[in-house]
């Protein structure tokens, strides 16, 4: 691989490496420039830095990529939740808390280490080593279900439902703030954040068509609880547009209050999803009941 020799600018200064990079060379994952960091292929000014070391401005980078061995997703022997199974499709039940893939720093007890194990050659391949099975994703944060592809065929498939947009999912979500429409729908395109790179956005003008709907389900002294459709599956999607309402999800630590947070954790499950089997040759509907720690929240409202 060529080696790069870069100059961070004025507009660099108190960035922090990694973000440096990730906009210096897109072509590059963040995994993988931080994995090249960390393992001492990323100098500054000649001396070896951390992904977290901020720039001054003016200073040389010096990136030597390296080839990174292929990362594979390990089986682990803990509980996976199904709701519905059949010869192409699994959907599961993710808890709140748990990664759905391996990421950068994130190896251990992920939905797919979990699947690895279970149904080991089971699940489909088109993802690579890493993601077998994985189609779609729900934040970390957020529980509910999530389909998984068992054959390549139906990985395929389900691909072009979502893209098409003939897969139906419909999120429950508690809102801050009194929602002053029953219904409501969100259009606004969403972005990454050009500041903060770990945040999308709906505040500038380019940006990745995006539906939303909602409609109020209960209506409390301080709080809205909604039932939302997403036509589009943007990362943070939901979160995002509802903030731009002035209605963050209750809970949500980065599109809310960092300080305060106003619920155990974020608020938001991924209720029903509705797709057509390629096994059972017909329309699926699947549940996954609002947990335990969120229905007894609730109820205390």
């Amino acid at each position: 691989m060529t080696p790069h020799s870069l100059i961070a600018g004025e507009r660099d200064v108190q960035k922090r490496l990694d973000h440096f990079l990730q906009e210096q060379l897109p072509e590059y994952s963040r995994s993988r420039l931080q994995s090249w960091v960390k393992d001492g292929h990323v100098a500054v000014d000649g001396v070896p830095a951390k992904v977290s070391t901020l720039l001054r401005g003016g200073q040389r980078v010096d990136v030597q990529p390296a080839n990174l061995t292929p990362l594979k997703a390990m089986p682990e022997d803990l509980p996976v939740e199904v709701l519905y199974e059949d010869a192409a499709v699994l959907a599961i039940n993710k808890p709140a808390g748990m990664i759905v893939h391996a990421g950068a720093g994130n190896h251990d007890g992920t939905l797919v280490n979990r699947l690895v194990h279970r149904f080991q050659e089971d699940l489909s391949h088109v993802g690579g080593d890493l993601r077998p099975g994985i189609v779609h994703r729900l934040d970390k944060d957020t529980s509910g279900v999530i389909l998984v592809a068992r054959t390549d065929a139906a990985h395929q498939s389900l691909a072009a439902q979502f893209s098409g947009r003939t897969v139906s999912k419909t999120y429950l979500a508690l809102v801050r703030g009194k929602v002053r429409d029953e219904t409501g729908r969100v259009t606004k395109p969403i972005s990454r954040d050009p500041v903060r790179r770990t945040r999308m956005t709906c505040g500038v003008a380019t940006g990745r068509e995006a539906l939303t709907e909602y409609r109020v389900l209960q209506r409390f002294e301080k709080f809205t609880y909604l039932e939302v459709r997403i036509g589009t599956g943007r990362t943070h999607q939901i979160r995002v547009h509802l903030q731009s309402l002035g209605h963050p999800v209750a809970g949500d630590v980065v599109y809310g209050s960092a300080k305060q947070p106003d619920a155990p954790r974020m608020f938001l499950h991924a209720w029903r999803i509705e797709f057509d089997s390629p096994a059972a040759d017909e329309r699926v509907l699947v549940e996954a009941p609002l947990p335990r720690d969120l229905a007894d929240w609730l109820t205390g409202l």
